[in-house]
């Protein structure tokens, strides 16, 4: 009989020690979490900035390339009208 309660004390002393280290190993897992959440925040953080820079990026390429399609339209004309005006006078 004294052997089965020694056993019984054994086996909860092991499972207390087993609940200690799963605790443990809670801890350490919501102390990472935590950790991969401000991780997380600061890339979100970094992905919106690059956003921010393409979109500005994106914005100056089509006001550059409307200027550049402008200056071509107007050079076109010019010539269209020096061609014109060689003609008128030959």
């Amino acid at each position: 009989m004294n052997k089965n309660i020694d056993d019984i004390f054994k086996i909860i002393n092991d499972l207390e020690k087993t609940n200690k280290e799963i605790n443990i190993l809670i801890e350490d897992l919501q102390l990472k979490n935590k950790l991969l959440q401000l991780e997380n925040n600061t890339l979100q953080d970094e992905v919106n900035s690059l956003w921010a820079m393409m979109d500005e990026i994106t914005k100056s390429d089509i006001e550059n390339f409307t200027n550049i399609l402008e200056d071509l339209q107007k050079d076109v004309i010019v010539r269209t009208l020096m061609i014109t005006k060689k003609k008128a006078l030959a």
